[in-house]
């Protein structure tokens, strides 16, 4: 089975990004849509009966309060041996996923940030900006990668984040990146892939808040795929996709290939 969640979450920063987690999730319904309109077979119905799309909702002051269990009891909802893919709006809303797995299982997380700011411009309070420096004491190993990051040391991220390969090892040596995914991947119980969009080129994928140069390219992201299509890829999230702010509906196309792409994956 194949459990999509839409986790429209943006309060705290990246306010509009909740729209792009209900718009992807419409995407994946319109797939389902269009193959049972189909006659001759298609690649699609290869997952159709297998997906179910819940759509969750931040509408009143309490639900907004109340994010993080909503978020928790969602993800336990999912911990049936299902593909689960989580549409969160702002990269805070990835929280509740990342404390539901194990110190046995792995993250590959890719992002433009490294998302454990602690600095005098910074709130001590949960925000996107810092949301590791919130996890468990129990945390999963996370893999970082294709971070733009100038300013921080790196005994400021390394009581958080296991290994990183930056922006300069993505663009000079991806081959020898794609073997630390396969050892690191080989060795944990589960892993999964979070895709904070800002992680990507702008010249791709230009529908974030915070766009920064050297991003990594599709190419390179297709390719992560492929290294990490075993049973024990688990899961995928994807969240900061902002379409007020897309061009040409190129962020939405580049997202809506990639959602589809990895289910075939999950089932082909």
């Amino acid at each position: 089975m194949i459990h999509a969640v839409a986790f429209p979450f943006d309060a705290f920063g990246s306010g509009g990004t909740g729209a792009g987690a209900l718009l992807l999730a419409d995407v994946l319904r319109e797939a389902v849509d269009d193959a049972a309109a189909e006659e001759e077979p298609t690649r699609v119905a290869a997952y159709t009966d297998l997906l179910t799309v819940e759509e969750l909702a931040f509408e009143t002051p309490t639900d907004v309060a109340n994010w993080r269990d909503t978020g928790r009891e969602a993800v336990a909802a999912c911990s049936g041996g299902e593909f689960t893919v989580w549409l969160a709006g702002n990269h805070l809303g990835v929280l509740p996923v990342f404390e539901s797995l194990t110190p046995a299982d792995l993250v590959i997380q890719l992002d433009a940030h490294l998302d454990c700011y602690d600095l005098t411009d910074t709130s001590t309070e949960l925000s996107h900006g810092n949301f590791l420096m919130h996890l468990q004491d129990e945390r999963p190993q996370i893999l970082h990668l294709g971070h733009r990051d100038l300013f921080l040391p790196g005994e400021a991220t390394e009581a958080y984040l296991d290994r990183i390969h930056g922006a300069d090892d993505c663009a000079t040596d991806f081959a020898g990146v794609l073997d630390t995914v396969r050892a690191m991947a080989k060795k944990a119980k589960r892993v999964w892939l979070d895709i904070d969009v800002d992680a990507l080129d702008p010249a791709f994928a230009p529908a974030v808040q915070q766009p920064q140069p050297f991003g990594l390219t599709p190419h390179q992201l297709l390719a992560l795929l492929h290294a990490l299509n075993t049973p024990k890829f688990c899961g995928l999230s994807v969240s900061e996709f902002d379409p007020g702010r897309d061009r040409n509906d190129a962020t939405l196309q580049l997202l809506a290939w990639l959602l589809e792409r990895v289910l075939l994956m999950r089932v082909e």
